[in-house]
């Protein structure tokens, strides 16, 4: 069986975010549209999101120009609407959400875990939560106990993936990485994907298919 794994199509991974890449809307709209189409064809659809309460050294510190390799501007901030999917992604087709990076960087998609970013449980705490304004009840949205990605997939006996999102050099590829080490079938649609850099972007898709993903295209249209 096969999942369909969503990465981080966030507010501040699109234009007007704080780590806007141009394209990010189009992809989104591009995903629902893909959706619309063949979110049957697969037994699970899966979104990852970046939810950072504090990650530490991920973010540059004030006053110190990010190197956008290691160090990043203040992004997707838990509880924030950066952190939010973004509005032309269709959320009524995702059975699931995976929480990545309170704590640390996370690339990977498999470094989530399972949560409930968008709803308030019941006795949440209020306030903030970190140094970068995270609500406390977002902070929240990931039980102790709650599975990984990983674990998640195979309960639900899926063997392969298709992985789609932003961004390509960067999230998308570590993600897809990460699903081909713990023995997933993967693939990509190269036109569901963008990158923050076009030659970074190509050389991460070689890689990914140099270690042995598939890579396709959908060739559908969005409005």
């Amino acid at each position: 069986m096969r999942a369909l794994v969503i990465v981080d199509v966030q507010n501040d991974f699109c234009e007007g975010g704080s780590l806007g890449i141009d394209g990010g809307a189009r992809v989104a709209g591009r995903i629902t549209a893909f959706l619309d189409e063949h979110a049957q064809d697969y037994a699970a659809v899966v979104a990852t999101r970046d939810w950072h309460v504090d990650p530490g050294p991920h973010f540059a510190d004030e006053g110190t120009e990010p190197d956008y390799s290691e160090t990043w501007p203040v992004h997707c901030v838990a509880g924030t609407s950066g952190a939010e999917l973004h509005p032309e992604l269709d959320t009524e087709f995702i059975d699931a959400q995976f929480l990545k990076g309170r704590f640390d960087a996370s690339y990977s998609g498999f470094d989530g875990q399972l949560g409930v970013p968008d709803m308030v449980r019941s006795g949440a705490p209020e306030g903030t939560s970190g140094p970068f304004g995270a609500t406390a009840a977002a902070a929240t949205a990931v039980e102790e106990d709650a599975p990984g990605l990983d674990d998640w997939l195979r309960a639900e006996g899926i063997n392969s993936v298709t992985v789609i999102g932003i961004a390509t050099d960067h999230c998308v590829r570590a993600t897809v990485l990460d699903a081909i080490d713990a023995g997933y079938d993967t693939s990509v649609f190269t036109d569901l994907v963008v990158g923050v850099d076009p030659e970074r972007s190509d050389e991460a898709l070689e890689l990914m298919e140099e270690n042995g993903a598939v890579l396709q295209m959908w060739g559908g249209t969005a409005d």
